[in-house]
């Protein structure tokens, strides 16, 4: 997953019209640290899809204006927009995460 460290890239990646994934994580999440030893098959049954992750302590105001209050947090982009989000309560496990993309 490639590092979004801008807010300018931020929101390049977004705009597009494929589908985009943001993880939103941070260093110090035990719950990442989790996400981490599962997603990498995820990401590869949704090849279709753009997958980032950003550091939300490193561009807050991104995380802020998303509602992202926890992490680890999923973010589904189309067109600039907001399309789903998948609060880290309810991605402790890949079943949940799975079920929360088979959406897009």
């Amino acid at each position: 997953m490639q590092e979004l460290t801008t807010l300018e890239v931020f929101n390049e990646v977004i705009n597009g019209e494929k589908t985009t994934i943001v993880k939103f994580y941070t260093t110090w999440c035990p719950d990442c640290t989790r996400m981490n030893m599962f997603i990498e098959p995820i990401i590869k049954e949704h090849a279709d899809k753009d997958w980032y992750q950003l550091n939300k302590d490193n561009i807050e105001d991104v995380a802020m204006k998303y509602d992202v209050m926890g992490i680890p947090s999923l973010l589904v982009f189309k067109n600039g927009e907001k399309i789903g989000h998948l609060h880290s309560a309810n991605a402790k496990t890949p079943e949940e995460v799975r079920e929360f993309l088979s959406q897009f």
